[in-house]
């Protein structure tokens, strides 16, 4: 996928956050250790850097939803990451976003931290980002 279809997918998925934009993505794609993984309908964009791999955006297209193509690339990129070295799998999710926290906890995350007021709303609000984790070994 490109950066720019990363990024209008992201715009349809995300309705309680801002999207990410084509540059973002493209910043994320070049850093070091980045890994895209994608399904039909579905991404997962991250990186693994030596034991650990983070998640930064999973999407899937609300057509999509529920047809686990968001849970086939979280697979992909489970195994790409373990191929790299990684043990261990972690990302933060916003604390109201309670449809993304049971897709995780349902794929055996765990909350290990919280970072208070971490995203910053559309209305002005603050929501905190919880820290999941999942070992990869």
């Amino acid at each position: 996928m490109t950066p720019d279809a990363l990024a209008a997918m992201s715009a349809r998925a995300y309705r309680h956050m801002r999207p990410w934009s084509a540059r973002d993505f493209r910043d994320a794609l070049a850093a070091p250790g980045a890994l895209l993984t994608t399904a039909p309908g579905a991404f997962v964009l991250g990186r693994a850097i030596a034991d650990e791999a983070e998640i930064l955006a999973l999407a899937a297209d609300p057509a999509t939803q529920r047809t686990g193509q968001a849970s086939a690339a979280l697979a992909a990129f489970e195994t790409a990451a373990r191929a790299r070295g990684a043990t261990r799998l972690f990302l933060e999710v916003a604390a109201r976003n309670a449809p993304a926290r049971a897709f995780y906890a349902a794929r055996g995350f765990a909350e290990a931290g919280r970072r208070r007021a971490y995203y910053r709303l559309p209305d002005g609000m603050t929501d905190d980002a919880l820290i999941l984790t999942r070992d990869l070994a």
